[in-house]
């Protein structure tokens, strides 16, 4: 059960504003050695299926982080909260775990950045071991660790700065 903090209120807001009507994304086919180089702001468009991913996320504010979690009611992991609002809020079926995910499709510059592509740290030694979901405005939704809850960052914190391995874009923008 979702708490109703102000972020889930304004979440939950933006997805009724988003609206329901869209068509299940497919993964694109892409030459994964593509650098996307547009830096443009992030922006929520209604037929943006990304951004809707990324609204989608929110509603899952405060669930509790467990190992191996694949759903709301028994927790997430970070790759587990990935792989759930992708097919949920996507239809898209995502591998569960971090570094395969960091294969799926294009490398993203961190000033490219749009609602809904994924973000990944080395919060275990090595590269690509944590992931999260970007959701704009230097900020990303993710499922922490053991008794922690799905919650949002600043990915300008010094802790992710530090941390930051790259970053992926599954969905392409409209247009």
């Amino acid at each position: 059960m979702c708490k109703h903090n102000p972020l889930f209120l304004i979440g939950l807001l933006s997805l009724t504003l988003l609206g329901c009507a869209s068509q299940p994304a497919r993964l694109p086919q892409v030459d994964a050695q593509t650098v996307v180089e547009t830096a443009a702001a992030p922006a929520v468009h209604a037929g943006d299926q990304a951004s809707k991913v990324a609204m989608q996320a929110l509603a899952y504010l405060g669930t509790p982080y467990r190992t191996g979690g694949l759903s709301p009611r028994t927790g997430f992991d970070c790759s587990g909260l990935v792989a759930y609002v992708y097919r949920e809020g996507a239809g898209l079926a995502l591998p569960r775990n971090t570094l395969d995910l960091s294969q799926l499709g294009v490398p993203i510059r961190r000033d490219a950045l749009r609602p809904g592509d994924l973000v990944f740290y080395n919060t275990q030694r090595r590269a690509y071991s944590h992931v999260g979901i970007y959701l704009g405005e230097d900020r990303f939704i993710h499922a922490p660790s053991n008794g922690g809850e799905v919650r949002v960052e600043n990915l300008r914190a010094d802790y992710w700065v530090r941390r930051y391995s790259g970053a992926r874009r599954v969905i392409s923008p409209p247009g």
